[in-house]
């Protein structure tokens, strides 16, 4: 992948959480600060309003530029989260764009994000996606099936009682409400999918 693909990629992400922000926004005021839509998508904005000098170098310094943009703009817990997640991605980076080197490049960014919030799978979060979509790589999945379970995945955190973040100090109360840092994932994961289809 070229860094032409991935700023469109970029685009795409950004284009679509912003356009999910008050969707993002009343899933947050249900379970945590309500904040989390208006964030994202402000940090998203000034990815697109800087893209130009983002994307002046290789794809590495691109995902490195988004998650430094992302840590300085977004608040809360969110921006430090998905700040790692492509910083880590630029930092791994493989030279050669593989299923393997893919599988274990979002691997490395995602346990980064676990270790940056001392967070698992099943704590009502965006690993809630972000694992389950990330071994799917291992499987093959085509494009569509990991778009599905992206927002399976997301779906799935109704069920949980949060045990990390604002949510959890609702403990039973959260049981019912789609996590948002999950749907946020789901919409990133959905994103990326739809420019690999267009290749």
């Amino acid at each position: 992948m070229d860094t032409t693909r991935a700023r469109k990629m970029i685009e795409a992400i950004a284009h679509r959480v912003i356009a999910h922000a008050d969707e993002l926004t009343l899933l947050d005021q249900a379970i945590g600060d309500g904040d989390h839509g208006v964030n994202m998508k402000r940090g998203f904005e000034a990815v697109l309003a800087d893209l130009d000098t983002l994307a002046a170098g290789d794809v590495g310094a691109l995902f490195n530029g988004v998650g430094r943009t992302l840590v300085m703009k977004v608040g809360g817990a969110s921006g430090p989260l998905y700040g790692t997640l492509f910083m880590q991605l630029g930092k791994g980076w493989p030279a050669e764009l593989n299923a393997q080197t893919l599988q274990t490049t979002c691997r490395a960014a995602v346990d980064a994000v676990a270790a940056r919030g001392k967070s698992q799978q099943g704590q009502k979060t965006m690993l809630d996606v972000l694992f389950p979509v990330c071994n799917r790589l291992t499987t093959g999945a085509d494009r569509a099936a990991l778009r599905a379970h992206a927002a399976t995945s997301a779906q799935a955190t109704i069920a949980l009682e949060a045990t990390r973040g604002r949510a959890s100090f609702l403990k039973e109360r959260s049981i019912g409400h789609m996590d948002p840092g999950a749907r946020s994932a789901s919409l990133l994961v959905q994103a990326v999918c739809n420019v690999f289809n267009e290749a």
